[in-house]
């Protein structure tokens, strides 16, 4: 018997978002986001915080000015427009405020630009050159998938990227291609440290460990603030369902074999990639990876230091 076809093309974006003023970077990712949908692209993502400069570099007060209300947010309504005009689905990130809370977030508007929910940014890293705890409270929105008119998508962010459970726990819920808006460059303390290919790594694993295409916009460029810089990697791509790699901006190697090049240029630009989802489904009900899963033996999970049960005194 013939399997059907359900074709998807997914896109990731890098630029430079250099300028504190925040049109100038818009025009950018909206410029990018045209291209990939000439492309063919029907699920664009752009990186992370792409407003304004990574400002998670230092510790000020006065940068909370950034964060707006969804409410009529003008970066939102701008892209939920875009989305509309070009019939593609985007995943949109910005600084949120909501009351007295402030939310490292992603809007995500479907194809006829109407709004499908919110994720709020569940780990928050707190080290040198990235202290978003200063920022960002932890997510209340929980993990969860969005059924967008291309398919279902599920969305993290940066240090999400990091825990296999956030990959997981998207699948689960269905998520037929996993969408990670990203900031990840130099270590301030240590610029001889390149933690590229281990970020890529991780998450081919999370695209192998789920059988699910990934997706990961990244970044580029160096940003200086008061007291820190950092040069943002770029080198977004695309992984397929086992993990390889089918397209990498700034590659210099031409992603032979599936492999990631571990040091790309830093350029901006697009890349677009075309899965069949419906045969991605039968592999992977196929391979077993979710039938023979242990939920029941996974108790460990639920606790901090991997105890079987939670202790019973305080």
């Amino acid at each position: 018997m013939a399997l059907s076809s359900n074709k998807v093309a997914v896109a990731c974006a890098q630029f430079a978002a250099g300028s504190w003023d925040s049109s100038v970077n818009e025009a950018r990712a909206e410029e990018l986001v045209r291209e990939a949908a000439g492309k063919g692209a029907n699920i664009i993502l752009l990186q992370e915080l792409f407003q304004t400069p990574y400002f998670c570099q230092d510790q000020k007060q006065e940068l909370f000015k950034l964060a707006q209300p969804f409410e009529d947010h003008p970066t939102l309504l701008r892209f939920s427009r875009l989305a509309a005009e070009l019939g593609v689905v985007l995943p949109i990130s910005y600084f949120e405020r909501a009351n007295n809370s402030f939310f490292n977030s992603i809007a995500v508007y479907d194809a006829d630009g109407s709004f499908l929910g919110h994720y709020r940014k569940t780990h928050i890293p707190d080290g040198e050159g990235y202290q978003e705890k200063f920022y960002f409270n932890p997510g209340d929105s929980g993990f969860r998938v969005f059924k967008t008119k291309f398919c279902t998508i599920g969305i993290a962010v940066c240090w999400d990227q990091w825990f296999p459970e956030s990959a997981r726990a998207l699948a689960l819920q269905g998520a037929e291609v996993l969408f990670y808006p990203t900031a990840i460059g130099s270590e301030p303390q240590d610029p001889r440290i390149n933690s590229y290919p281990h970020w890529c790594r991780v998450m081919q694993g999370h695209a192998g460990a789920n059988l699910t295409p990934l997706v990961a916009s990244n970044r580029v460029g160096l940003e200086k603030m008061s007291r820190s810089e950092i040069t943002f990697y770029g080198g977004s791509f695309i992984a397929g369902a086992t993990g390889e790699i089918h397209a990498q901006i700034g590659t210099r190697t031409g992603c032979k074999d599936g492999c990631i090049d571990p040091e790309p240029e830093r350029i901006e630009g697009v890349a677009v990639v075309t899965f069949d989802l419906e045969s991605i489904r039968w592999q992977r009900a196929s391979w077993g990876l979710f039938r023979d899963r242990r939920p029941d033996m996974y108790g460990p999970l639920m606790t901090s230091d991997g105890s079987i049960r939670p202790p019973s005194c305080c």
